[in-house]
């Protein structure tokens, strides 16, 4: 992933140790226990930082290289933290055809970022996602895990607007 962009504030060493050691206790022992274990992570902490991963790859007996192939390879994951309000715009084919390309370039030029980029204020961070499965009412967008469908960008300013105001 870019890290071009705004990065939000570090993490708190605290932080870190906490989530990794819930997501280890939850799923240790578990076959294939690694995917679980790096989303329970990035959903404390909205990243998976680079210093879980020696504690992690010594706890799965796992690589360190390994890991960070996993981490790079699922675009869903991120390694730098994300700003409060997390904007998913969908990617996929139907999207596209139905208006995503445009909503895309909106949302890219209102916020003054690209995808896998934070605004410059760090309020906003822009990311790709591939299907949201509202194919038959797209454009769709996710804002902090809500869908959206039949999205303009008219309705994506007053969507932004208001999840500021909420934020």
């Amino acid at each position: 992933m870019p890290t071009s962009g705004l990065v939000i504030n570090t993490l708190p060493s605290a932080a870190i140790d906490q989530a990794f050691k819930q997501a280890l206790a939850r799923y240790q022992g578990q076959a294939g226990n690694l995917l679980p274990i790096l989303h329970a992570i990035q959903d404390a902490l909205s990243c998976i930082p680079q210093q879980v991963v020696p504690d992690l790859a010594a706890a799965l007996q796992l690589s360190r290289a390994e890991i960070h192939g996993v981490i790079q390879f699922y675009p869903h994951f991120r390694e730098q933290p994300t700003a409060p309000v997390v904007l998913e715009i969908c990617r996929a084919e139907s999207c596209q055809a139905m208006g995503g390309t445009e909503l895309a370039e909106h949302a890219c030029r209102s916020l003054n970022c690209s995808f896998h980029e934070t605004n410059a204020n760090g309020s906003i961070t822009l990311e790709p996602v591939y299907c949201l499965g509202l194919c038959a009412q797209s454009p769709a967008i996710m804002i902090n895990g809500t869908p959206h469908a039949r999205m303009t960008p008219a309705r994506l300013d007053q969507l932004l607007q208001h999840t500021k105001v909420q934020a």
